[in-house]
């Protein structure tokens, strides 16, 4: 049997572009396909001979990204040639005056909005965050500019292995800081999965391969019971005359991962790994809503639902459009397994977000909330003052993943995201109707301004005119919109109060025959536990801090609240060339973090406390010190989106010197001398030192805390299964301490 013959590079780039001709349902005019062809043949010239890091032609990298566009998300011609030309402003000789000559203006503004930032930047600044800036101002125009932009980080994404790990790092964090959540609130459910998936795949090597294949093996044991539970379903629905597609739902490992994190519970205590997805075409004549709940009550009388489980997102669909109805039912062997019940057009909606929209008729209160979300971005990049930085956060507030719908007193629904106050939807409804703000009735009751609100909630917002804003407001507030107005009141006072403290400190110095640094403004931040110079120098000009202690301050030498933690830190750079390397395009290898270390240059972050064995990253702060953080953490996710160019890949060497605090949480029957039984377990253990146990027992369970001083994550597993070993403990885990976003 001869092979087939290898197709040459030219055939396979014909054969890519007429694939995406094919794959377009929006791109079959003639217009529409001269267009497209003017753009493929521009782009290939453009690149013509330019190569990859995986060492493909890189026109291949546009065709791929035009294709996720026309394919998966559904745009149509415009869109489509703007995603074959998203490279070419960028890294070839045509600007976008050419561009616009040859395409017109609409697919000009579109690449240009997908094209970065040139110039020297504001060393202050992110070059990563002034990039994203820029693409989100362009989207507020044009929603398809970042629309294609997912598909371009996606295709990226899918061809990761090529980059170099610590670029892997940079791209992986910004993926699921930024790019996932966004795909999340357009309604693109897929490829968020997929991001999400990836990225993980790229920052949790290990665990990612575990879950995997624990994933694989499970779909094997219970293809079996979906059958089984499924057949009765089909014959309903069959007999009752509805056209449907009834499919497995696959879970994806990203969020099986965050469940068990979430919820500190282990693969096989996640219960709703196990669903199904029924798509029907709805019956003419009768609402698709109605048909929805028929479905739902027909498969009820077959299966008993969980009560709590049922989700109706079709009577009152997600701010990003998403409708269906998921329920969780009891199968057949005492398994819950979850359904989801949705039409055609609500598949489509799911799956494509807000470009199906474009698809159906009568959708516009969708396209409104739409309309709403850019509207709030428009206000946060409205703001001249924030710096980049700041902007990065303020959007990540306004791209939430959990809403909660609340209702006026008459009865109008405000969607606001999970966490939000009294005061942010005081500030949602009008700017002077926060600033006037002196609390509310949320179901009738009166409540602070502080008061979270929770999804049903009726609110009324109650003011005064004698009411003024109050700059620690701010701690109460979690939308963009709310915080950004509170700044807006204090701008102007703000900005003379902290020219008031930096010239404060500086007089303060010049006494001690000293001037203002970086190094004395980090060791204020960290004695004082302030985020930033600015807050120092407000703080000093509100005369909140007196810098009497100033010498005091200075002359502690351990610099650091975090090294007082353990008085430890550590690091060996491996490294040619030293920390000027770090963050450059040389070839390197990891940084290896062992015992041999100068304790001023390496720090453990003291937001999520990793030991040896727990995969960490490394972060170059300003004074050029090691800062290692748990991949976990969602600070250091936070400075990979943010600050790419300073991060390191890291990994631990064997430790069996230094001890890392780490805690252990155990519950299970409570019985006479479980307690010694426990502190013999871990007394016979060569390798851990308990610093303290704390046990409470009530109704005859026991529940437990032991803090150990712990060489590496194998020796703490080893002492965790021995500690399983013990008869009446029922549940022993780790407790990571992951703290902040």
């Amino acid at each position: 049997m001869s092979e087939q013959p290898k197709i040459s590079e030219e055939q396979e780039i014909k054969q890519q572009f007429n694939e995406l001709l094919e794959l377009c349902p929006r791109c079959q005019s003639a217009e529409a396909k001269r267009l497209i062809q003017k753009a493929f043949e521009l782009a290939n010239e453009a690149h013509r001979g330019v190569r990859r890091k995986s060492g493909e032609l890189y026109i291949l990298h546009p065709l791929a990204v035009a294709r996720i566009v026309a394919d998966e998300i559904g745009l149509g011609a415009k869109g489509v040639a703007a995603a074959l030309l998203h490279d070419v402003v960028e890294d070839t000789d045509y600007t976008l005056e050419d561009i616009e000559g040859i395409f017109g203006k609409k697919v000009a503004d579109i690449v240009d909005g997908l094209t970065k930032l040139e110039g020297v930047f504001d060393q202050t600044q992110s070059k990563q965050a002034e990039n994203f800036r820029k693409l989100l101002l362009t989207m507020v125009e044009d929603i398809r500019v970042i629309l294609i932009k997912l598909a371009d980080r996606l295709h990226n994404m899918r061809t990761l292995d090529s980059m170099p790990e610590h670029k892997r790092l940079k791209i992986a964090g910004e993926t699921l800081y930024m790019y996932a959540p966004l795909a999340h609130r357009l309604g693109l459910y897929s490829i968020k999965s997929e991001l999400e998936d990836l990225a993980f795949k790229y920052e949790h090597p290990k665990i990612f391969e575990e879950i995997s294949a624990k994933l694989e093996d499970y779909k094997d044991k219970t293809q079996h019971l979906i059958t089984r539970f499924s057949l009765p379903i089909i014959e309903r629905l069959s007999r009752e005359g509805y056209d449907f597609d009834l499919k497995g739902r696959p879970k994806s490992i990203y969020s099986i991962w965050r469940k068990m994190q979430r919820k500190q519970i282990p693969f096989e205590e996640i219960y709703d790994l196990l669903a199904i997805r029924i798509v029907f075409t709805p019956k003419e004549g009768i609402p698709e809503k109605a048909q929805c709940w028929t479905i739902y009550s027909l498969i009820t009388d077959i299966y008993k639902p969980k009560p709590d489980r049922l989700r109706d997102w079709v009577s009152t669909p997600k701010a990003n459009g998403y409708e269906a109805l998921h329920a969780t039912l009891m199968g057949p062997e005492g398994n819950w397994i979850e359904i989801q019940i949705r039409t055609e057009r609500m598949d489509e909606i799911a799956e494509k977000g807000f470009a199906a929209h474009w698809k159906y008729k009568g959708a516009n209160e969708k396209e409104s909330e739409l309309d709403n979300w850019l509207q709030r971005i428009r206000e946060v990049l409205d703001n001249p003052d924030s710096d980049s930085l700041e902007f990065l956060d303020d959007f990540k507030l306004n791209l939430f993943t959990q809403e909660i719908m609340l209702f006026t007193p008459k009865g109008d629904v405000k969607v606001m995201p999970k966490g939000a106050t009294a005061l942010d939807l005081a500030f949602e409804i009008h700017t002077e109707l926060g600033y006037k703000c002196i609390g509310a009735k949320v179901n009738y009751k009166l409540v602070p301004i502080s008061y979270e609100l929770k999804s049903g909630d009726q609110v009324e917002i109650l003011t005064s005119e004698k009411q003024k804003p109050k700059y620690d407001w701010i701690n109460f507030v979690t939308t963009a919109k709310a915080k950004t107005r509170i700044k807006d009141a204090f701008k102007k006072e703000r900005k003379g109060i902290i020219h008031r403290g930096e010239q404060k400190l500086e007089e303060a110095l010049n006494e001690k025959k000293l001037t203002t640094n970086a190094k004395i403004l980090k060791k204020l931040q960290t004695y004082y536990n302030l985020p930033n110079k600015e807050e120092l120098y407000f703080k000093i000009g509100k005369g909140v801090i007196n810098l009497e202690n100033l010498n005091k301050i200075l002359s502690d030498k351990t610099a650091n609240k975090w090294i007082r933690y353990w008085r430890l830190s550590f690091g060996k750079n491996n490294l040619k060339g030293g920390k000027k390397n770090i963050g450059k395009e040389s070839k390197k290898t990891q940084m290896v973090v062992s015992d041999d270390m100068e304790t001023e240059e390496y720090i453990i972050a003291p937001c999520c406390n990793p030991i040896p064995g727990d995969d960490v990253v490394g972060y170059l702060d300003q004074d050029d010190k090691l800062i290692l953080h748990s991949r976990k953490c969602p600070v250091a996710i936070r400075l990979m989106s943010s600050q790419g160019n300073r991060i390191v890949s890291a990994e631990w060497e064997s430790h069996k010197i230094l001890s890392f605090l780490a805690v252990i949480n155990l519950s299970g029957i409570d019985q006479i001398g479980i307690v010694s039984k426990i502190t013999k377990v871990i007394s016979e253990d060569q390798t851990v030192n308990m610093r303290s146990i704390h046990v409470e027992s009530h109704d005859g369970i026991f529940e437990g805390t032991i803090y150990i001083y712990i060489h590496n994550t194998e020796d703490l597993n080893n002492l965790i299964f021995n500690l399983m070993r013990i008869k009446g403990l029922h549940n022993v885990t780790r407790q990571e301490r992951i703290h902040g976003n």
